[in-house]
């Protein structure tokens, strides 16, 4: 019994990315003076700091580690899957790769992590508006911060943090020269928002629209593979 009240202990704990701490006493501190105007309104202030304290959760995550696997950069729902040509500032070309967008909601894990392992040969940020994220045109014309990753075969991939409708904030943490390794966390963005992913020509997703992704661990595709892009049916 003291062994399964422990493991629900340690399921309730969440780790909490340091970004967190800049906001969380500052809603605490809101909801204080909340209470102090009028009890109702406190625990609404208090319902908005556990919800900030959420939305900054940091879990640890298993990631597949086989040579080849492009990982998920971000939890959400795989929101398209079609040709498109890389963010311009990245100076790929104008030709289309296969881009995967997933898009997290408010509710979503929003720290961000390296699909695949490589070095980072261009990081570049551009200004730009605040769409919502989940339409096509916010690949184009909202704020983002993009992603050239050169990898060990001298193939490229490209991974683009895209600001949101409520997103305000993109964070990387990631330098031009930098070595990076799959899971590995690099950025985040507040509060709502999305991350596209530009596979190397010829390579093949293998996750469906509508499918949900775990940063870290949903495999996006396979370098190795030759299998054939997977279709998928809703339940």
């Amino acid at each position: 019994m003291q062994d399964q009240d422990f493991s629900l202990l340690k399921s309730l704990h969440m780790p909490i990315n340091p970004e967190g701490w800049r906001f969380i006493p500052l809603f605490a501190l809101a909801a204080l003076v909340l209470f102090l105007i009028w009890h109702p309104l406190g625990w609404l202030g208090l319902l908005l700091t556990a919800w900030c304290a959420y939305f900054f959760r940091d879990p640890v995550r298993t990631t597949p580690c086989r040579d080849g696997l492009v990982i998920s950069p971000a939890d959400g729902v795989v929101q398209m899957i079609e040709p498109a040509p890389p963010p311009p500032e990245l100076d790929m070309g104008d030709a289309p790769l296969t881009r995967i967008t997933v898009f997290m909601n408010v509710f979503n894990v929003h720290v961000n992590r390296i699909p695949f392992p490589g070095t980072v040969i261009k990081r570049a940020y551009r200004p730009g508006r605040f769409f919502n994220a989940a339409l096509d045109k916010a690949s184009a014309h909202n704020e983002r911060m993009s992603i050239r990753l050169q990898l060990a075969d001298g193939r490229e991939l490209a991974f683009v943090q895209i600001a949101g409708l409520v997103a305000r904030r993109i964070r990387c943490d990631i330098e031009e020269g930098q070595q990076v390794t799959t899971g590995e966390r690099f950025g985040l963005i507040r509060f709502g928002s999305r991350v596209d992913v530009y596979l190397p020509d010829g390579v093949a997703p293998l996750v469906c629209v509508g499918q949900t992704a775990i940063a870290g661990e949903t495999v996006l595709a396979d370098m190795a593979a030759s299998e054939a892009a997977r279709a998928g049916v809703s339940r």
